[in-house]
């Protein structure tokens, strides 16, 4: 079960997991553990004037669940944190159901080389320039937990890049813990790694197509709105 059950008919949700630090291996003692899900509006709800809500987020704890067709849009367009839930390791899935493996099994279809080298090293960029701003109001360990979701998107979207697949928790979690305690002492620590970020990502070689299977999305979504034509 899970936080968010009693916010959707039963049934509708289709995939949920847990996601975030506690993914990453970068969790300590007081973090959160977030989750992240995808469930199916009734295909009749769709049709009226008044359409539902295609996000569901709650904090405290921190979840989020994104209409099918939402996820798919992001997941299309590279978003890191929404392809996040069609990459998790199998032990960290709270709910699957058949056509929630359908879209794991089409993850890589989502993919395209543009949208993933724009959407990683350009979230990882604002994260930089955040850090960079020098916030008088940002703890040292805010800023410590921004630098290393920096380094993360950076190394996260260059496997993804150039082999076609992602790795969610990281093999050496104490590497981006020790670049976050140097970066939230000095935050200019952080240029050589993005200058260098830009480098890797400039000269290699993609394995990803330069469109997604946008088409394969289309059906999948279509059986989702089959299944769940009242709900």
């Amino acid at each position: 079960m899970t936080p968010v059950d009693d916010d959707f008919q039963h049934g509708t949700v289709l995939l949920s997991g847990i996601v975030g630090s506690t993914a990453y291996g970068l969790a300590g003692p007081d973090s959160d553990v977030d989750r992240l899900g995808m469930f199916a509006a009734p295909t009749l709800s769709l049709l009226g004037l008044h359409t539902p809500r295609d996000s569901h987020v709650t904090t405290s704890p921190d979840v989020t669940f994104h209409e099918a067709a939402k996820l798919a849009r992001l997941a299309l367009g590279g978003n890191p944190t929404a392809s996040e839930l069609l990459w998790l390791p199998d032990d960290l899935y709270e709910r699957r159901t058949p056509l929630g493996d359908e879209a794991i099994s089409l993850r890589t279809a989502f993919l395209s080389a543009p949208r993933v080298h724009d959407a990683y090293l350009g979230y990882a960029t604002q994260q930089f320039r955040k850090l960079l701003s020098r916030d008088p109001s940002w703890t040292h360990r805010k800023i410590a937990k921004h630098a290393r979701h920096l380094m993360r998107l950076v190394n996260q979207g260059h496997e993804l890049y150039t082999t076609g697949h992602v790795t969610i928790r990281l093999p050496d979690p104490e590497r981006y813990h020790a670049f976050g305690e140097s970066v939230a002492a000095d935050p200019d620590a952080a240029r050589p790694f993005m200058a260098d970020a830009e480098e890797r990502f400039a000269t290699a070689r993609t394995v990803l197509p330069r469109e997604p299977e946008s088409a394969a999305a289309e059906d999948w979504l279509l059986r989702v709105r089959k299944a769940f034509w009242e709900g």
